[in-house]
């Protein structure tokens, strides 16, 4: 087995002391009547490096507000230039400010202002095409698997997701914490019928009651709104029931224990396994939805920090993510070879008898740290950029009692 403390690459250092493995200009909109603007600026300029994000909502959220600025403070980003009709409730100014705050390279505009569509793509390539230049003097420094901030999501599972996919992914946890990294798994919703399971893997007991409360939570969510994490294409793929989907779904994390809750845009408070609650807190309107779709999560996990994400679909998938290589792992081999232009990584010989637990692990580890060092995903290759960021009702902690605060 490799030992994960010499594999090492160069990662770029940010005015907060972190490191990332990306170096890229965010583009942000903040409303969707100037989402066009953003994305035609990402197009015309057609580089590896310029992302877009958004937020559609012409009036507040604070998930959304909290999400955004967590993106732009994330290591992965080094510029932010954002984008904004006029008179919507987020301001391109504030957000700018913050990046700059963050040490980053910031710019803004109102369309408005610049006089209409095109002046304002014109001046957003300018201004992003300087950002560029700028970054190619952003100063490395030597970084490892201890610097690195990991997150796990499963989506379109198969029977093979809970024997191989999510095990490898595991496994591959499990070495992060020996080595004082840090981990995040989520979907608590994918998590029904385990609650024993998971207080007792609580580090201590504060961990216990934020893990009971926010499981009691998410199924209460479930119950209200007549929907639990499970779907016909899970069933056809061999799954039986979701107390089996919610088994091979938690074992992606691991055995470690679980050192607590974290938020969404929350960092991880410490290093070691952490579970991200994305699940809406109650509220009066019963506001929002949970993970409506892989990219919702994991934008989730990528806004607490995570370098890169692993997806992990038994029935394969193509999506990517922006600010974040997104590595896609399947325990199926016929999906991986079905869909090799997509998947980055078969564990399904695992189940074949061609590799063992240990040797499919040292291979994952070789796969990050090559992605962690530049090499590109398959979705970095393909240009698949998605993301998603919802209306949604979330506090930003769980006090003592194990209520919201």
């Amino acid at each position: 087995m490799k030992d994960l403390q010499n594999i090492t690459w160069n990662g770029y250092v940010r005015k907060d002391g972190r490191l990332g493995i990306r170096n890229k200009v965010l583009v942000i909109y903040t409303v969707e009547c100037s989402s066009h603007v953003a994305k035609e600026i990402a197009k015309n300029l057609n580089h590896p490096d310029v992302d877009v994000v958004g937020f559609s909502g012409c009036t507040d959220n604070d998930y959304a507000v909290r999400m955004l600025l967590a993106l732009i403070r994330h290591p992965n980003i080094g510029g932010v230039f954002v984008v904004g009709l006029g008179c919507e409730y987020n301001q391109p100014s504030m957000l700018a400010q913050k990046a700059d705050d963050a040490g980053k390279l910031s710019g803004w505009l109102y369309i408005q202002d610049v006089g209409g569509t095109q002046s304002a793509v014109h001046q957003g390539c300018q201004a992003v095409l300087d950002m560029l230049e700028r970054l190619k003097l952003t100063p490395t420094a030597p970084m490892g698997f201890k610097d690195l901030i990991v997150g796990a999501e499963c989506g379109g599972s198969d029977y093979t997701s809970g024997l191989a996919g999510n095990v490898v992914v595991g496994t591959f946890f499990d070495q992060m914490v020996d080595l004082d990294g840090t981990c995040i798994f989520e979907e608590i919703v994918e998590a029904v019928g385990l609650r024993s399971l998971l207080l007792e893997r609580a580090a201590d007991t504060q961990a216990q009651e934020d893990l009971a409360y926010t499981y009691d939570k998410a199924l209460d969510y479930c119950k209200d709104v007549r929907q639990y994490s499970v779907s016909p294409g899970n069933f056809a793929g061999g799954l039986t029931t979701i107390e089996e989907k919610s088994m091979g779904a938690v074992i992606k994390s691991g055995s470690q224990p679980i050192q607590g809750v974290i938020k969404v845009s929350q960092l991880p408070p410490k290093e070691g396994l952490w579970l991200l609650d994305s699940t809406p807190d109650p509220h009066w309107m019963g506001f929002g939805y949970t993970n409506p779709n892989d990219n919702e999560g994991m934008m989730d996990l990528i806004a607490c920090g995570s370098h890169l994400v692993f997806l992990v679909t038994g029935r394969g998938n193509v999506v990517g993510s922006a600010v974040a290589p997104v590595v896609k792992i399947t325990g199926n081999t016929n999906t991986y070879t079905h869909m090799i232009g997509d998947m980055d990584f078969d564990a399904g010989t695992i189940l074949s008898g061609k590799e063992t637990l240990p040797d499919l692990t040292e291979r994952l580890i070789e796969l990050v740290g090559s992605v962690c060092g530049g090499e590109q995903t398959k979705a970095e290759k393909l240009g698949h950029k998605e993301y998603f960021i919802p209306y949604k009702y979330q506090t930003s902690g769980v006090d003592k009692k194990g209520r919201c605060q």
